[in-house]
């Protein structure tokens, strides 16, 4: 059997006795490697810069700029510019120049745009929007798994909470994390709507922001767990009132929480202001 997936000066085939298994691509270049790294490096320090840093005035962003700023080749700049283009950040036109985009031009639901913002002194209302956009979607989405999750997304929701129990006890937050967005992903997919499921990488965001932000228990609450085990098995028995439900409290203790942690990391800072000032 032959899997021609291109053309053969890009190839290297794996080979067996009844014939080519597969084929994967060669090494990608280290030169290529390397200029990729720069323009993501580039692009992690830039995006936050025009969000609330040196660069969030700025109206005409040159690549002369770019590069004087961020020490970058003008190849590299380029590559940066066409990203923030594509995330509706900026427009670029000839003899006109990088313009930045008013923001709320901005493709608010790109997930790197996401992250810079909860990286910022917007995450507070970045939070509680995604947490608004998330209880208008997930309750619904939940409702639709019931109907149509196949036995292989009910298995995955069931493998998920286990994750989330074992891992919730040991305190293992990055391993709960991956658990928690695999039980998020496999639901938003298994209610057969598509937008539902472009939503995947927001959510996954929301929650990385949360545990990296250090806006998370360090051990997990059990009631929690217990609602995502009581999403889990009100899809597998498809009842679709009970999963809403239970997603609804999910997202309401998520909220809660949120807004407790945001509301002692406040009172830090106001602390820590007046003790500076003293």
């Amino acid at each position: 059997m032959y899997d021609l997936c291109k053309p053969p000066s890009h190839l290297r085939m794996t080979f067996a006795a009844e014939g080519v298994l597969g084929c994967e691509d060669e090494p990608v270049e280290e030169e290529s490697r390397q200029a990729k790294g720069v323009h993501q490096d580039v692009l992690e320090r830039l995006g936050p810069d025009l969000l609330w840093g040196e660069l969030s005035a700025t109206r005409d962003l040159r690549l002369e700029l770019i590069e004087a700023r961020y020490g970058v080749s003008r190849s590299a700049a380029r590559e940066v510019v066409r990203v923030l283009e594509a995330m509706r950040v900026v427009t670029s036109r000839r003899r006109i120049g990088i313009t930045v985009r008013p923001r709320a031009d901005w493709n608010v639901l790109d997930p790197r745009l996401i992250r810079w913002r909860l990286a910022g002194p917007e995450r507070p209302a970045q939070l509680r929007s995604l947490s608004q956009l998330r209880a208008g979607v997930e309750p619904t989405a939940a409702a639709l798994a019931a109907q149509h999750a196949t036995p292989e997304q009910c298995a995955e929701l069931t493998a998920a909470v286990i994750g989330m129990s074992v891992t919730g006890q040991t305190g293992d937050l990055e391993a709960y994390l991956a658990h928690d967005i695999a039980f998020h992903r496999t639901l938003l997919e298994a209610s057969g709507n598509e937008l539902f499921a472009g939503l995947t990488d927001v959510v996954a965001s929301v929650l990385a922001g949360r545990t990296h932000h250090h806006l998370m228990p360090s051990r997990p609450e059990p009631a929690a767990i217990r609602l995502h085990v009581d999403v889990a098995e009100a899809v597998c028995a498809r009842d679709a009132a009970r999963a809403e439900t239970a997603m609804r409290e999910i997202l309401a203790e998520a909220m809660e929480a949120m807004e407790r942690a945001t509301a002692a990391d406040e009172q830090d800072a106001r602390e820590q202001s007046a003790l500076v000032a003293d």
